[in-house]
């Protein structure tokens, strides 16, 4: 057996064991990267951890981490408010603004994970608070991200674009960026109606009521709390959480934000978030400068194209420092075992890239004879890879792979197939294993997060084994 077949039944056995036992894959797949890697590619420590996706780490990190604050002192409740009041208290339209807003951003030049990153805490706040399916509105989140991804002005269309170029072949800017908006918007449609959209429709916000921020719990839903993490917090953390209570209580006693008898957030039930959420006169300081280090977190990562990760966390040091108790609970709330998963597989497929077994696939793929097949199979190939891969990088090494074919007069259209790419390399990103999918994993609230990522891990296989059919049907084979 070849060292690239050997590679791939490894990647296929994770799956099993994390199937089959509660173990976290991520550590299944650093034992998998440092044992392929050694025995059977030959790596040294160094190359293996070449692999280690540093950047995603970073930007995981500090979005929960900042994003663990705005939840904590009660800027995610106010921002859900404001966009209640924004839609006249239609609930429906919350999901379409999400995926309105994250395509916007992509499609005027912002990388695809900085918008979701930006995007996704506010939506699963939201969708926590008024009883939405969280995985419907994350799915919005990212398949507006991708619906705008492909402008001529974006990251992937203006790479998509330069690649095509240099490889001689056709190219229609326009048709590649309005088939990833039209399949992307198609599916947040079926979503949409599939997890609840007609009921939201006939819903309205609640009426006001007194000592809830002007707001009653939906559907018979609590009023949000903050989130509490994946980990069962140790004394450190319980400590902080007590000291926030204190300190939120005092703040909202200070701007006569605690009702009479001194109802603080604890008392009512609705956590540390509460105290934040109960001000009916507006927001606190606090709040105002966390919506401020948010507007910042987005100029500085999408128009100055500054680091989201050392951008969220300098933003996040800024808090702390008003509040240093409260960012002790922040730190306990990063999502370490989903960050765990993904920078484990992320590093077992930065091994596989190494050894040369995704060039290996789309080389073996790309040597077949009928070019309509050709073209089905470097879909899959597209999607499969992209799925737990960089999707700019499947673009940029795929689509030279394809020229041959689509330069020999076999019939296969040229602009229906780089659309058709295009979709298939990156719908996918839905996958709790790429960037933005695990974007979304990481900022949902009040759920089993097994449940939730088993949710994601079912969608995105889904979606990886149907999304190149349809694409290759509607745009190669039609």
């Amino acid at each position: 057996m070849s060292t690239h077949l050997i590679a791939i039944c490894v990647l296929a056995l994770m799956f099993v064991i994390a199937t089959a036992l509660p173990i976290n894959m991520g550590v299944i797949a650093f034992v998998g990267a440092f044992l392929v890697g050694t025995l059977v590619a030959g790596l040294q420590a160094k190359g293996i951890m070449a692999g280690f996706p540093a950047e995603l780490f970073l930007t995981l990190v500090g979005i929960t981490f900042l994003f663990a604050q705005a939840q904590n002192n009660g800027t995610i409740d106010w921002l859900v408010r404001l966009a209640v009041r924004a839609v006249g208290g239609r609930i429906a339209a919350i999901p379409w603004v999400m995926f309105a807003i994250t395509a916007l951003l992509t499609g005027v030049g912002a990388v695809s994970p900085a918008a979701v990153a930006i995007i996704a805490p506010i939506a699963l706040g939201f969708a926590a608070k008024y009883n939405i399916n969280p995985l419907m509105m994350g799915l919005m989140v990212i398949h507006g991200a991708q619906g705008g991804g492909f402008s001529p002005i974006s990251i992937y269309g203006g790479i998509t674009n330069k690649v095509v170029n240099e490889a001689g072949l056709p190219i229609s800017e326009l048709t590649t960026a309005f088939v990833s908006l039209g399949v992307n918007f198609t599916v947040s449609l079926l979503l949409f109606i599939v997890f609840g959209g007609m009921k939201l429709m006939r819903q309205q916000a609640p009426r006001p009521a007194a000592g809830l921020g002007g707001l009653v719990p939906p559907f018979g839903a609590t009023v949000a709390v903050a989130a509490q993490g994946p980990q069962i917090y140790g004394d450190a953390e319980a400590e902080a959480a007590s000291e926030e209570r204190l300190t939120q209580q005092r703040s909202g006693a200070a701007v006569g934000a605690i009702g009479p008898a001194g109802s603080a957030a604890g008392s009512g039930g609705t956590g540390p978030a509460g105290a934040g959420a109960q001000l009916d006169e507006g927001a606190t300081f606090q709040q105002i400068v966390t919506v401020t280090g948010l507007l910042a977190l987005a100029v500085l990562t999408l128009m100055y194209k500054l680091d989201i990760g050392f951008v969220a966390i300098s933003i996040g040091l800024l808090i702390s420092l008003m509040s240093p108790q409260v960012q002790k609970r922040a730190i306990g709330q990063v999502s370490w075992p989903e960050i765990m998963l993904i920078v484990g597989v992320s590093t077992y497929v930065g091994v596989m890239q190494k050894m040369g077994t995704i060039t290996w696939v789309g080389d073996s793929v790309a040597s077949l004879t009928s070019p309509l097949v050709v073209a089905l199979l470097l879909l899959f190939v597209g999607a499969i890879v992209s799925a737990f891969a960089s999707s700019t990088a499947v673009l940029g090494s795929l689509i030279p792979l394809a020229v041959p074919f689509l330069q020999g007069g076999t019939g296969v259209d040229p602009i229906g197939f780089i659309a058709a790419m295009a979709v298939a390399s990156t719908i996918v990103d839905v996958s709790p294993f790429s960037t933005n999918g695990a974007l979304v994993l990481a900022s949902a609230q009040h759920i089993d997060r097994d449940v939730f990522l088993r949710q994601l891990m079912i969608y995105g296989a889904i979606v990886t084994l149907v999304a190149p059919v349809v694409v290759w049907v509607l745009f190669v084979v039609l």
